[in-house]
């Protein structure tokens, strides 16, 4: 009597989806085995596709048969058995040397004559073609989809895939909560497990209802679909979706990764106010602040060198808080702006906002005729590629390079019709805190102006008792103007020669 083993393999790939499962395969054979009386020696199951060779399950299957374990196998149907020639041809190898004497299918006849192997092998080559013609129809419509700008893949966070249009829509349940989330790390004070944790918080978890690994995190923060391209196969595509973020903010997100490390937020004790405030000009050490209380409960604060330095001995003088706090309230009031000079400054601004106005149009077409520029590059780009000019790597490279210029161009030039004053908005916006800077100094408000000084000054240092501050432009030239320019300025607007030079 013929001893059978039952094979019963599926498939997790959606064109095999139809198949029977296992469980269904198992007891439509054994059902099958009993009813025409088989001797059924051993059941092997396999999840693995019959595309490609290298089944373990199967090749242990016929490595038995080759032993003469059994010689006669029961399947569904013979694609179950194989979907590539080799496999197929293992088969019908085993068939012809004896080794393999009867195949039973529930769902196809099969007898060792001739014609039996002849049908057989026509049944492997139909399993074959199907799969390869398969395989042409899905990559067609993936070409068709990119045509379309749309992402042949499942949806990022954030998104969907919509199953009626079959195309990726936002998702009003996270999207909002994913855009926070970009926007919240492209300020760059959190590391990738604070982001992971608010994530959390917000509900945006993996599939298993579990915080996502940092490594998935990753590739969402660098994910350009957020702001309106995909990659695909290392291509660089233009998506038809509804961008989550713009470029700009994307790029911010890139270098937040880059420079990724834990927040240092700085403790700010208001009897210390002016603590690491500037460095030591003779040994290069930050300024500390030490406080002292005497029996009569007098208390004195005063701002000295760490003194760190193990080279170099440092004789730099200790100052008192009042006399650095008096410093501090001078270098606010000689970068500052009067009332007056402030109420002229913005109705000279006023009169600029309206020549820009008349000006921008010049701007605009030449970011347009850059846009074009870009455009035409990438058509003769493929062209070449076309043509066999470039590998396909360096075509990828250098496309994926213009694409990035091309979507950096159109958001400028969106930006610019938004904003074509936005120049203007910035000096204005500088007139104001200037004119603040008086203002704080009057109130005294010395964290204000330690933080301003923070802003605007840069190289501060402090040596024999005495702060050095370096300003940009345009804090420089106020910096610099002579107090009998700004005396004699006092009230007498913009017009006034005396502040010509920095006003101009």
């Amino acid at each position: 009597m013929l001893k059978y083993f039952i094979y019963c393999r599926k498939s997790s790939e959606e064109e095999e989806r139809q198949i029977l499962s296992i469980e269904a395969q198992l007891q439509e054979l054994r059902d099958y085995a009993k009813q025409n009386d088989l001797l059924v020696m051993k059941e092997f199951t396999e999840s693995r596709t019959a595309k490609e060779p290298g089944r373990p399950i199967f090749n242990q299957m016929l490595s038995e048969m080759e032993k003469g374990n059994a010689s006669g196998i029961l399947a569904w149907n013979p694609d179950r058995l194989a979907r590539n020639s080799i496999d197929g041809g293992k088969v019908i190898y085993l068939v012809d040397e004896g080794k393999i004497q009867a195949l039973k299918f529930p769902t196809f006849w099969f007898d060792t004559t001739p014609q039996g192997k002849f049908m057989l092998s026509v049944a492997f080559g139909q399993a074959k073609y199907y799969t390869d013609n398969l395989r042409e129809n899905i990559l067609r419509g993936i070409r068709q989809k990119l045509r379309r700008g749309q992402l042949p893949a499942k949806a990022p966070v954030g998104y969907f895939n919509e199953p009626r249009l079959r195309t990726i829509e936002p998702d009003k349940a996270t999207f909002k909560k994913m855009k926070k989330i970009l926007e919240l790390f492209a300020i760059g004070n959190h590391t990738l497990t604070q982001i992971r944790d608010e994530m959390f918080s917000l509900g945006l978890v993996s599939k298993t209802g579990e915080p996502l690994h940092l490594a998935s995190l990753h590739g969402i923060l660098s994910n350009p679909f957020y702001y309106g391209m995909f990659m695909f196969k290392g291509e660089l595509q233009q998506g038809s979706h509804k961008p989550m973020i713009s470029k700009k903010l994307f790029d911010k997100i890139q270098s937040a990764l880059y420079n990724n490390g834990k927040p240092r937020k700085k403790k700010i004790k208001e009897e210390l106010i002016f603590k690491n405030f500037a460095v030591c000009g003779i040994c290069g050490y930050k300024i500390t602040g030490e406080r002292h209380i005497k029996k009569s409960g007098l208390v004195f604060t005063y701002y000295r060198c760490t003194k760190k330095s193990k080279v170099k001995k440092c004789t730099n003088a200790f100052l008192p808080e009042a006399g650095l706090a008096n410093q501090i309230t001078n270098a606010c009031q000689k970068v500052s702006i009067p009332d007056e000079w402030r109420d002229k400054y913005l109705e000279r601004i006023s009169e600029w906002e309206q020549e820009q106005h008349n000006s921008s149009g010049i701007f605009a077409q030449n970011l347009k005729d850059k846009l074009t520029e870009i455009k035409n590059k990438i058509d003769r780009l493929s062209d070449g590629y076309l043509e066999g000019a470039f590998e396909l790597k360096e075509y990828h490279d250098i496309k994926n390079t213009f694409l990035a210029e091309k979507k950096g161009l159109e958001e400028k030039l969106d930006d610019f019709e938004r904003k074509g004053n936005h120049w203007l908005e910035l000096l204005k916006s500088w007139i104001i805190d200037a004119n603040q800077a008086g203002n704080l100094a009057n109130t005294k408000n010395f964290l204000a102006m330690r933080n301003f000084l923070r802003t605007v000054g840069s190289n501060r240092i402090l040596l024999d008792k005495k702060l050095q501050l370096d300003f940009p432009k345009p804090y420089d030239l106020l910096w610099n103007l002579p107090d009998y320019a700004r005396a004699e300025s006092e009230g007498k607007g913009a017009e006034n020669s005396k502040n010509e030079k920095w006003w101009t």
